[in-house]
């Protein structure tokens, strides 16, 4: 089994709590958040779907708070219920939003949520929600010279049909504000649309008003994805700050890291902190870019304002990960610096199976990932805190498989033409 001493000191009274609001039970970030701290002695509570979820069998888990939520309620209900549990747990406690509804309700309620002893970064109250925003982020691109795929955003049917008409394809449709895709969802996720035929089909599902943006495809066989995770403090300074190349993700070149490697990359780093300075964010971030050969530019796909799902991935040699940083300089501590685990893997169980067929069938292989890796962080499975692995097997099977055939099927209508 791994060591996991560290050569720096927590604060053990001040708890974590891992804040989701919406019905993903199996989400390997929040399992992983809830193993970083608690295997320091930090007390972690979670808020949970029901008492069965895997973060709510985690043996670092002091206490699971089932709260079912939609992630489309009324901002006053989802701070009521916030309150709630900071009496129950009744001392100063960090927050931890792993979804972009819990970030900016964290944000635009710093008043409220601050006053009951939970400890947050202090950000501009509206940042969270336009970086959330598809469009939003765009625009902040543009502003900033920050270099982004070319994008639409249509507010009819006539204006698909218009782009369509002109547009270079394939093209790739993504749902435009982070808070209606829990309640309208235009697509399951980032879908892929090779032809006219093909968007003009999905977009007779979208409304009036569709609420996606259409951007401009950069081929995967003159691209690579890369990752950036990192800790800002108030001062927009990293504290803590890695890159990687995502390998594999699901659905193939769209999704969710599936298979990924930490491999430094300054040049990345320093556009990433530099964006971050010009915007003035503080808290954790995790972006998305994708590496365009024919241009040699990197550009900004998502930006999430909150810990990302793979975040385990990087740690540096003195033990910090982005989580571990927010939790040291939020209780008054020093943040070890150190270089991070060049060579690292990360591996998303459930996904990368079907990730790894779809990938060697393309034939779609990463340059810049090691032919070997120094290491392997698993996203569920680990020797010392094994039930939420088997949990998540138990609750996988049927609704797990259901939604990785809902999200192929969605890639397959938008790569077929009328």
């Amino acid at each position: 089994m791994r060591n996991y001493s560290v050569p720096f000191a927590v604060d053990r009274e001040v708890p974590g709590l891992i804040v989701k609001f919406g019905n993903y039970p199996l989400h390997h970030g929040g399992v992983g958040a809830i193993r970083s701290l608690g295997r320091l002695g930090v007390p972690m509570y979670a808020i949970t779907e029901d008492r069965y979820t895997p973060a709510a069998a985690s043996r670092h888990l002091t206490r699971a708070f089932p709260w079912p939520t939609t992630g489309a309620e009324e901002p006053e209900r989802l701070v009521e219920g916030m309150l709630r549990v900071a009496r129950r747990i009744g001392r100063p406690t960090v927050l931890i939003p792993t979804d972009e509804e819990a970030a900016v309700l964290i944000a635009e309620h710093q008043g409220a949520l601050g006053g009951a002893g939970f400890l947050f970064p202090r950000v501009e109250p509206e940042l969270p929600r336009r970086l959330a925003s598809k469009q939003g982020l765009h625009e902040l691109c543009v502003e900033h010279g920050i270099a982004s795929p070319a994008a639409c955003f249509p507010e009819s049917y006539g204006d698909i049909v218009e782009f369509a008409a002109g547009a270079v394809f394939p093209v790739v449709a993504k749902n435009r504000e982070a808070f209606t895709r829990r309640t309208r969802p235009a697509v399951n996720g980032t879908t892929r649309i090779e032809t006219p035929g093909g968007l003009l089909g999905l977009a007779r599902d979208w409304g009036e008003r569709p609420g996606v943006i259409l951007q401009e495809y950069l081929p995967r066989e003159q691209a690579e994805d890369w990752i950036v995770h990192a800790y800002f403090d108030a001062d927009s300074e990293p504290r803590a700050i890695f890159t990687g190349v995502k390998v594999r993700s699901w659905p193939p070149h769209a999704g969710m890291t599936a298979n990924a490697y930490v491999v430094d990359n300054p040049e990345l780093a320093d556009l990433a902190a530099r964006f971050i300075k010009q915007i003035g964010f503080t808290g954790v971030i995790d972006l998305d870019l994708r590496f365009d050969r024919r241009d040699g530019q990197y550009k900004l796909l998502d930006f999430n304002p909150r810990m990302g799902a793979q975040f385990r991935l990087f740690e540096n040699e003195s033990g910090i990960d982005v989580i571990r940083a927010m939790h040291l300089h939020l209780t008054g501590r020093p943040v070890p610096e150190g270089e991070q685990r060049t060579g690292h893997r990360y591996v998303v169980e459930n996904i990368d199976l079907p990730a790894l067929l779809a990938y060697r069938r393309s034939g779609y292989t990463t340059p810049h990932a090691p032919p070997h890796a120094r290491g392997t962080e698993l996203a569920w499975l680990a020797a010392d805190d094994m039930k939420p692995f088997f949990t998540m097997l138990a609750r996988f099977v049927r609704p797990g498989a259901k939604h990785l055939y809902q999200l192929w099927r969605t890639n397959r209508r938008g790569s077929s033409a009328n």
